[in-house]
């Protein structure tokens, strides 16, 4: 490609406010935070390039977003934003992941069927002028204007300087799948790499079932890796996700808490087949980005009760990023740990946001 600069690129990068509000002063350019996947635009001419947040390509998974984007970008620029998948008025990650798939005949039924769109923020290059260097203003404006005729399914997402209006989206969008507010200094550069812009996410905590627990990589016997969480539904116990991020200590420290509620081959667990399941065939829970993960998890008997912290519920059923651990609930049993705790924001009109 005859671009000022070649993929792969480390895209520029957000650090996550200890606070769930925006952050003080004035200056601050806002911006919604899409729940999709990051990409980055490479066009010359015909050619389109897609790559994904850790540099891998993304184009033959999405053919009719590399249509559009042809159809809709100038003839040679670099753009970042997001790729994301709408359905019934709100953003589906779940669907999203699913078009990950290996076979060219299921990649293009999906993308008919399931269509995704491009959200662009920012513009890196034009022509044979590299962009970085310029302030982060400067390319928004320039991004809205080469953007300022293109069709859906490419967006160019909205910015403002106006906090009241910023704190709205924040309050009132989760609910059609917006991940928070994204929070840019207006004079900055493009930073590959660099964390340089702040995160705003809701910070709010459950109480959780233990059923189970993965190891730690490398540690199988010694270490815990992570806390399977689960929610009563009716009588169903339903897996919401998992909890992480422990010390190495940590991690030991909690191999010896759970060790009164180890579970032997022959004791009873409502989730038995699913454990014989991922025995038995370990690809059926595999990981979409790394099939080679192991996500197998090792039973234990209900009894405890985990108090995490998380951010955002996917599909209302389950915790988009791994949960943190805040204490053990003693106080508490796991039939008390239910869906009904949640607090849960109504979907919102996506379009409604565009046309802000």
């Amino acid at each position: 490609m005859s671009l000022p600069f070649q993929p792969p690129l480390e895209p520029m990068l957000a650090k996550l406010s200890d606070e769930a509000a925006l952050p003080a002063g004035d200056g601050w350019l806002f911006e919604p935070k899409w729940d999709g996947f990051r990409t980055l635009v490479f066009k010359d001419g015909k050619d389109v390039y897609l790559q994904s947040r850790d540099g891998k390509p993304l184009a033959r998974y999405f053919p009719e977003v590399v249509e559009a984007l042809s159809a809709n970008l100038p003839d040679r620029c670099i753009l970042d934003g997001e790729l994301t998948l709408a359905k019934n008025g709100r953003l589906e990650f779940d669907l999203l992941q699913q078009r990950l798939h290996p076979a060219k005949s299921r990649v293009d039924l999906l993308a008919k069927e399931t269509p995704c769109a491009y959200v662009a923020w920012d513009l890196l290059a034009l022509g044979d002028e590299d962009l970085r260097e310029k302030k982060q203003s400067e390319r928004r404006a320039k991004l809205v204007e080469v953007l300022a005729a293109a069709k859906p399914p490419v967006h160019v997402t909205p910015a403002t300087f106006d906090r009241e209006l910023a704190t709205d989206w924040f309050n009132r969008f989760e609910g059609a799948g917006l991940d928070g507010v994204i929070a840019k200094p207006p004079d900055g550069a493009y930073l590959p790499g660099k964390r340089a812009w702040l995160k705003v996410k809701h910070h709010r905590t459950a109480e959780c079932a233990v059923p189970g627990f993965r190891w730690f990589k490398n540690g199988k016997g010694t270490l815990v890796g992570s806390l399977v969480l689960a929610l009563y539904d009716g009588d169903q116990l339903l897996p919401v996700g998992v909890c992480g991020s422990f010390s190495r200590a940590r991690r030991a420290e909690l191999l010896k808490e759970l060790e009164p509620y180890r579970q032997t081959p022959e004791d009873p667990h409502p989730w038995k087949e699913w454990k014989e399941a991922i025995t038995d065939e370990p690809e059926t829970f595999g990981n979409r980005w790394n099939a080679g993960k192991d996500m197998s998890w090792e039973p234990l008997k209900l009894g405890l009760v985990a108090e995490v912290s998380y951010d955002h519920m996917q599909g209302g059923r389950r915790f988009r990023h791994v949960a943190q651990f805040v204490r053990w609930r003693t106080d508490k049993a796991p039939q008390d740990c239910r869906f009904e705790q949640l607090e849960v924001t109504p979907p919102a009109e996506l379009m409604k946001l565009f046309g802000a």
